[in-house]
């Protein structure tokens, strides 16, 4: 299988609430691309647009993502191995997330264009 990734427009913020915080509203409202909200225990850890940050969290702003396009078979294996073996010669630190049809690729908007030329051979268009 040909990996393709897709980047996605808006910038992103990694936030981090509270793990007994109710998930804000606005965030289950409206169509977003992506938007990514995993309880633990320890945290609530929410992936949104940077203009939907939730009032009061602790927040890393400036994330680009790239989506994988999918949807990717739960047989196939190595796909993140794939992606974030070229990111880390090129020294870019990522944060992945995993959905039930694909995954997505986040890094710094700073380390935008090197991430680009790292993953040029799986770029769309």
């Amino acid at each position: 299988m040909k990996l393709l990734l897709e980047l996605l427009e808006p910038r992103f913020a990694v936030c981090r609430l509270d793990a007994r915080a109710t998930v804000p509203a606005e965030l289950l409202q409206g169509s977003q691309e992506f938007l990514s909200i995993t309880r633990t225990a320890e945290e609530l850890s929410i992936v949104c647009p940077e203009a939907l940050v939730p009032v009061g969290a602790k927040v890393q702003p400036g994330w680009r993502a790239f989506k994988v396009m999918g949807p990717l078979d739960f047989s196939l294996t190595g796909i993140i191995a794939t992606l974030t073996a070229p990111l880390a010669e090129a020294k870019i630190s990522v944060f992945a997330v995993a959905t039930y049809d694909t995954d997505y690729i986040l890094v710094q908007e700073q380390d935008l264009e090197g991430a680009k030329r790292a993953l040029a051979p799986f770029l769309r268009g």
